[in-house]
């Protein structure tokens, strides 16, 4: 039994064990809500940055569709495959539509979103097409290592 700090009153328990020793629960549906303005997400969903929604979902689709047809890959097409993944998280950031929408550093967020979106779409001709380039695969592999163990098969119905 762990306890908080130096008392008896909590106790931490994840959430799995929770449910165990409380298996019955009442389910909820949370309200769609942000933080933001109005709390309806109206800073991620304006017409300063609405143009990167249509390009986020192709990428996801696409990066499911590379998932589920390549589960098993070599070493090569798998460090493609999984900076892909890790290039369409970093698109995915709302730190970018909500900077577009603040206007803060515009220019800086629409950057980024393009970038990443550009490197995925690379990613993702050099993967089907069977021509993937190992040095600008390393180049963008150490400009953007974060996620150091993703696992490009989360996108698959059957996971990583």
């Amino acid at each position: 039994r762990k306890t908080v700090y130096d008392q008896n009153v909590y106790e931490l328990v994840t959430p799995a064990d929770y449910l165990k020793r409380h298996p019955k629960n009442q389910i909820v549906q949370p309200s769609a809500s942000s933080w933001g303005y109005k709390g309806y997400s109206e800073y991620w969903m304006g017409d300063k940055n609405d143009w990167i929604y249509k390009h986020l979902h192709k990428a996801a689709e696409r990066m499911i569709g590379l998932a589920q047809k390549h589960r098993d890959a070599d070493a090569m097409l798998t460090r493609a495959l999984n900076q892909a993944a890790r290039e369409l998280l970093l698109a995915q950031s709302s730190d970018w539509a909500f900077i577009m929408t603040t206007e803060t550093m515009a220019p800086y967020a629409v950057k980024r979103t393009r970038n990443h979106l550009h490197r995925f779409t690379r990613l993702y001709q050099d993967i089907e097409s069977q021509s993937l380039d190992p040095d600008w695969l390393a180049t963008i592999e150490g400009q953007d290592n974060i996620f150091p163990d993703i696992d490009y098969r989360v996108y698959s119905p059957s996971g990583g």
